[in-house]
């Protein structure tokens, strides 16, 4: 079974009619439109991240529907393989990101991707770490939904360890499902922090299958692919009693230490930080402060 990625949707509705019927156990290809939905090309500059179109960005392609599938359900999908394209865009967003205050004008980067990895700058390359940005099933409530805002159905997670091998188990809202997936990404950091990771197009390879009358709550992720950066590192840290800006404080400060030892510009360093540094919640015990870390791998910075 084969979906294109002319069958897409911007919203989760619960009536929008699936565009592919499955049996649970089968296996199928999924194309996937870039974040963009192919308003940015190789070409592109940051004067057209600032022309693009944010209705229609994030594009997602289904739904799909599954056999069988009821509300009180789970859905499996097992992630087989992710090809992805020959090339990526990142982007700072004017007044998206988690230091949209720091960074107020657009950025664009083209990424090459190839033989495993992916080159943000000359010279600045690691490794390609595919995975799913927005993966998610039709909500039970009516009417629509952003498709850029994570509900318990799913969506809009951003969890880097959705890649191959991955197995997503996510709770059923309505008769079939109607699972939709979109926003690949070639390598992203935990946190996104600039709000784009390395966005492209690709094909994913996947498997549904259903753990009939069993709640979940919220989704659950199973993987191997943490494996897939745990080289040396150099994290930066926030503390406070704010969580929120204990995780700004911490992305400023690993920026500022790129910075420090690369001598890249500000702006590529925050890029380089949402698509190759970790965020961690280190510590929410000892109150009234919280401690959150950045990572990245020390050789990025040599």
């Amino acid at each position: 079974m084969h979906l294109s990625s002319s069958r897409t949707h911007i919203v989760w509705d619960r009536d929008i009619p699936p565009v592919l019927r499955v049996s649970p156990g089968q296996e199928l290809t999924v194309e996937v439109a870039d974040a963009s939905g192919g308003q940015l090309t190789p070409d592109s500059t940051a004067d057209d991240v600032i022309a693009m179109d944010f209705a229609n960005v994030n594009p997602v392609s289904g739904p799909i529907a599954v056999e069988g599938a009821e509300p009180g359900d789970i859905l499996v999908v097992d992630i087989l393989d992710i090809d992805v394209d020959a090339w990526g865009w990142t982007a700072n967003i004017p007044n998206f990101g988690l230091l949209a205050d720091e960074f107020p004008d657009a950025h664009l980067r083209i990424s090459a991707i190839a033989n495993g990895t992916v080159e943000l700058l000359p010279g600045l390359s690691f490794p390609c770490v595919p995975m799913v940005g927005t993966i998610g099933v039709a909500p039970p409530e009516a009417g629509q939904a952003s498709v850029l805002v994570p509900t318990r159905w799913g969506g809009n997670m951003d969890i880097r360890h959705i890649g191959g091998g991955a197995k997503l188990m996510l709770p059923v809202g309505v008769t079939g499902a109607l699972l939709s997936l979109g926003d690949t990404h070639a390598a992203m950091g935990d946190g996104e922090v600039c709000g784009t990771g390395i966005e492209t197009g690709s094909t994913v390879t996947m498997r549904v299958d259903l753990i009939k009358g069993r709640e979940l709550k919220f989704p659950i992720v199973e993987t191997d692919a943490r494996a897939a950066r745990a080289g040396n590192a150099v994290a930066a840290t926030g503390i406070g009693p704010d969580l929120m800006q204990a995780t700004k404080d911490a992305a400023s400060g690993l920026v500022d230490e790129i910075v420090r030892r690369t001598g890249l510009a500000p702006i590529d360093a925050y890029l380089l930080a949402s698509v190759a540094a970790d965020l961690k919640i280190s510590e929410v015990v000892d109150a009234p402060n919280w401690v959150v870390s950045m990572h990245i791998e020390r050789d990025l910075l040599v």
